[in-house]
């Protein structure tokens, strides 16, 4: 069922948050291109939110800091390859599409390149021709309305044509498309990955079952806006772009059981954590739901149902380095950061993590 959106909670003062009050100088040679041969590999900073204290591990030691009764969510969503490079049909030229947001059967909203051309009526073809599209009508941040053709399956065109929608920072080309989902991806809509989910392997994720915690699954479609740099000086003017999320009973049980008991509620990835804390109600219970989220978390916010986060490194003053700031504290959030500078963690998408317990 639709739910009424969550509306962000402000706290006196927070008026005056500004986006460099979330800068930090992240050096560009720390921004990791490649994925590690091994998930589990990766580094793994630990940030107690009560003190600030930092410690640093290896990933695969995140199970010596999750507890019988702890519940896991995780984000099952998949990313669809939604990068489709083609040509113009009638000069030829080169063009970008960005597959956004699936609005029909064939329809989809999209970002496409050079966007100026791309006009009402404007046709495009992808693989000599085995994917055919017509540009509908331009909406919402320049964005474009796109009519497919072909013979056969989407997916099954899409997957033999389409690229990783990568995100702008990362400048090599994936050799393995599957590095970009995690290992429990099911349910196909994501522009971009829930990358805070790569460093989980299966035998990690069955060792942590075997020990007695819980793992819930929600789903959150991943949109470009994850990318959108905050424009406004003043946070509190920054618009947040819908995303869709479903929570089953299943999963709702689970978490809700853990808050019941006393149990922590750790979400792997900022996705997990927008998703339940959209969903939840007042007293931090969830139900069986689906909807569209914008929810904006910054210093201030009361979370209703996460108490500790894995994550990963985020960039400056971006809308995620404000939602760690808020389970945090904005000092020890940049100070851990400024940590994993020194430390020469590797950052974004395909970076080191970080628990915030």
């Amino acid at each position: 069922m639709e739910i009424k959106e969550k509306i962000e909670e402000k706290t006196q003062g927070n008026a005056a948050l500004k986006k460099s009050d979330f800068y930090f100088d992240l050096p560009q040679e720390l921004i990791a291109q490649d994925p590690l041969a091994d998930r589990a590999a990766s580094r793994l900073l630990t940030l107690r939110k009560e003190n600030g204290a930092i410690e640093h591990h290896v990933f695969h030691d995140i199970i010596h800091e999750l507890h019988p009764g702890d519940c896991l969510v995780l984000n099952d969503t998949k990313v669809i390859p939604a990068r489709l490079m083609g040509v113009r049909a009638d000069t030829g030229a080169s063009v970008e599409v960005l597959l956004l947001k699936r609005k029909e059967h064939d329809v989809w909203e999209a970002l496409v390149k050079p966007g100026k051309k791309a006009r009402p009526g404007m046709q495009l073809h992808f693989g000599n021709g085995l994917l055919q599209a017509k540009v509908l009508d331009i909406v919402e941040e320049g964005n474009r309305l796109i009519q497919f053709d072909y013979d056969g399956i989407f997916e099954q065109v899409l997957d033999k044509l389409g690229e990783m929608p990568l995100p702008p920072y990362i400048t090599h080309k994936l050799q393995d498309k599957n590095r970009y989902q995690t290992v429990y991806a099911k349910y196909e809509g994501s522009a971009a990955a829930p990358t805070a989910g790569l460093h989980f392997t299966k035998e990690l994720l069955q060792a942590i079952a075997e020990k007695g915690i819980e793992i819930a699954y929600v789903t959150l479609h991943v949109g470009l806006g994850t990318f959108r740099p905050v424009k406004t000086d003043n946070i509190l003017e920054h618009h947040m772009h819908a995303e869709s999320y479903q929570i089953t009973e299943e999963a709702a049980e689970k978490i809700n059981n853990a808050k019941r008991s006393g149990n922590r509620v750790i979400c792997v990835g900022t996705t997990s954590c927008r998703t339940v804390e959209s969903a939840a109600d007042e007293n931090g219970m969830l139900h069986a739901c689906s909807g569209n989220t914008q929810i904006f978390i910054y210093p201030g916010y009361r979370f209703r149902v996460m108490d500790a986060l894995i994550t990963n490194f985020h960039l400056p003053e971006s809308t995620l380095v404000m939602l760690v700031s808020a389970l945090a504290g904005r000092e020890h959030v940049l100070n851990a950061y400024e940590e994993a500078v020194r430390e020469k963690y590797r950052f974004f998408s395909f970076g080191d993590a970080m628990f915030i317990r």
